[in-house]
């Protein structure tokens, strides 16, 4: 299995591009500003996608793709999210008046993009690659996933904050990779727990619920790009002079756009 990471980052400047994976070429997961970078082929290969969430820079991009390639297309798009993701998509962006709706265009029977319910704790089968919906704690309806095409899985966190019922999840599964997020700086702690982010002193704790003797890469993901050199600092002054859990110091990497990874 090959993971693409097309954006990383919590917002936009110059290299910076918010969320977006391409896993195999055809699925993708999330569709932030990441996105553009894909060439017209690319985004026609593309069948599916899972969105952790709603918020813009998780999904900026979706609108665009679809529009692009919509002359293209021999079958919808399947867009799969929670379902509260689906209705904020449905409301506020596939509305006609922010973007037309593609669910009904150009016709109901043959539209460019069809919307699928996924919930927490299920676990989908395509295309050889098993994906699980794991659980997330942010503002809005929100998940993770787990996706593993034979042995070991790459793990993305989406947008949470402190996460218990995901670490229980994370200890059961083979984790070949882990992308958590990490989107404010110690100074700005209080902003994350009121926005349900992790600050590095959040992760510390959060990292501590992993079992011991589990062992895998995790990389940081969705800093504000003003905030990034001072967050992986602070990321690894911690990790070097306080080691999470009991004597563990975990393999913590800051996560980058065009990073590959092969599972």
């Amino acid at each position: 299995m090959r993971v693409r990471v097309l954006g990383c980052s919590g917002a936009i400047a110059r290299d910076c591009r918010t969320t977006s994976f391409l896993i195999d070429g055809d699925v993708l997961v999330d569709a932030g500003t990441g996105v553009g970078d894909l060439s017209l082929e690319e985004m026609r290969a593309i069948r599916h996608v899972f969105l952790t969430h709603s918020h813009l820079d998780h999904v900026a991009a979706l609108p665009l793709m679809v529009d692009s390639i919509a002359s293209q297309l021999t079958a919808p798009i399947r867009i799969s999210a929670l379902p509260g993701t689906l209705q904020a998509l449905k409301t506020h962006i596939f509305n006609n008046v922010i973007w037309p709706d593609f669910s009904v265009i150009p016709s109901p029977e043959a539209p460019f993009v069809s919307f699928h319910e996924v919930h927490v704790g299920q676990t989908l089968e395509l295309g050889g690659k098993s994906i699980e919906v794991l659980p997330a704690v942010h503002t809005v309806p929100a998940c993770g996933y787990a996706i593993a095409n034979g042995q070991g899985c790459w793990v993305f966190t989406g947008d949470t904050e402190r996460n218990p019922a995901f670490w229980r999840r994370i200890n059961q599964l083979d984790v070949a990779a882990l992308v958590i997020e990490t989107a404010f700086s110690n100074r700005e702690q209080d902003l994350a727990r009121r926005s349900l982010h992790l600050s590095p002193l959040a992760l510390a704790e959060e990292l501590d619920c992993i079992d011991k003797g589990k062992k895998f890469p995790i990389y940081i993901t969705h800093t504000k790009p003003a905030e990034t050199e001072l967050i992986m600092a602070e990321i690894q002054r911690f990790d070097q002079t306080q080691p999470f859990g009991p004597n563990v110091v975990h393999d913590i990497r800051w996560l980058r756009a065009g990073q590959e990874f092969k599972l």
